[in-house]
């Protein structure tokens, strides 16, 4: 056999090896960027049914691939081989690469989904601070009612006699709950004040809890006080008419505070297996993700009570109708979003988020994308 021959059939031998070796690689690629690859939204809807490449595997899958390609040409492989590991580099590498979703896209996305995948994966927290918020509520309401003097005990009297006199029925010169003026204004007073009670309820979660179970008890105690007295005087319509289109977006969004700020007490009294200062940390992340789906729901909450709350001349059937809604779709939000993808306690992560170049939140760290660059010592 001349020499030539024997190089040949090394060469072959040595081809075959390589694609034996590496071919369920391609193959398991190739599903990825079929099943995972070509849209974004399909992907996060069946993560949870994905059995095949993970998504956070792929980046140094497509970095090895490209090596492999790279020494399918250098050794001189078939046509078939390289063609093959070409198309597959570049089916990759059009989805690596591709523009990012606009920023509007990625907050309505955040806002529709991700906000409510995070609210539902703090259940517990969510479900304490819902008690802590609702039980002092409706015990004070009640406790008023049946002894009236009681209100004197969480209001200043010149406070009470205000609150009456801002929602008695009988003052034409009223509107529902506030004087006439200019709604804009009162707009941005209520962002003021809705922020300030969230921001309080989830900071003070660093005096390890306590402070959060505080706020969100007091706060419960004096809106059920408020809500006793009046309903107690006869000032029930007004108020219950002011409160009802409002109510759902700014009492919810206390209450998620409250999850937060436990949330965040929770990691520093008990981090479990983690360094304290690590707990923190990813609580504190949890909590700054929480405060933006709070505030948006805040600022919404205050430009329902300047805009439409006020108005007296709607009727209370319409006000009823209105808030009724707007309870509904806040907890069908909170309830449903994001249902479709993943049921991790995190926002599931877009799949191509873990691109091998920086390109936006979620990708891996420069360092990261260095590795797998050893020399392949196959065949």
């Amino acid at each position: 056999m001349s020499t030539s021959a024997s190089s040949m059939k090394q060469a072959v031998m040595k081809q075959e090896a390589f694609i034996a070796r590496h071919a369920a690689e391609w193959t398991e690629f190739e599903a990825w960027l079929v099943a995972r690859g070509d849209s974004p939204r399909e992907a996060r809807a069946r993560q949870s049914q994905w059995q095949g490449l993970r998504d956070e595997d792929v980046p140094a899958r497509y970095r090895r691939l490209c090596q492999q390609l790279s020494l399918a040409r250098s050794r001189g492989y078939s046509p078939q081989v390289v063609e093959r590991l070409q198309a597959l580099t570049q089916r990759g590498h059009a989805v690596f690469y591709r523009a990012p979703p606009p920023q509007w896209r990625r907050a309505l996305e955040f806002f529709l989904a991700d906000f409510p995948r995070l609210v539902r994966a703090q259940r517990g927290c969510l479900l304490a601070a819902l008690l802590l918020f609702v039980v002092p509520l409706v015990g004070s309401f009640v406790a008023v009612q049946i002894s009236p003097e009681l209100i004197y005990s969480v209001y200043e009297p010149g406070a009470v006699a205000g609150m009456e006199e801002m929602y008695d029925p009988a003052d034409p010169q009223r509107k529902l709950g506030r004087e006439s003026g200019d709604d804009l204004a009162m707009f941005g007073f209520y962002v003021m004040n809705n922020v300030s009670i969230a921001l309080r309820t989830f900071a003070s979660g660093l005096l390890a809890g306590i402070g959060t179970i505080f706020v969100l008890i007091m706060n419960g105690v004096m809106i059920g006080g408020v809500a006793g007295h009046l309903q107690g005087v006869g000032h029930g319509d007004p108020f219950w008419r002011f409160v009802a289109g409002h109510s759902a977006p700014e009492l919810t969004a206390i209450v998620l505070a409250g999850a937060a700020g436990l949330r965040i007490g929770l990691d520093l009294v008990a981090p479990g297996r983690r360094r304290r200062v690590d707990a923190l940390i990813e609580g504190g992340k949890v909590g700054a993700k929480l405060c933006l789906g709070i505030f948006a729901m805040l600022v919404f909450a205050a430009f329902v009570e300047a805009f439409w709350s006020s108005i007296g001349w709607i009727p209370a059937m319409v006000k009823f109708t209105v808030g009724g809604v707007l309870w509904t779709l806040t907890l069908l939000w909170l309830a449903l979003g994001g249902r479709s993808g993943s049921a991790n306690a995190a926002p599931p992560r877009d799949p191509l988020s873990a691109r091998p170049r920086m390109a936006g939140p979620g990708d891996p760290e420069p360092a990261a994308s260095r590795q797998g660059r050893q020399r392949d010592a196959s065949p």
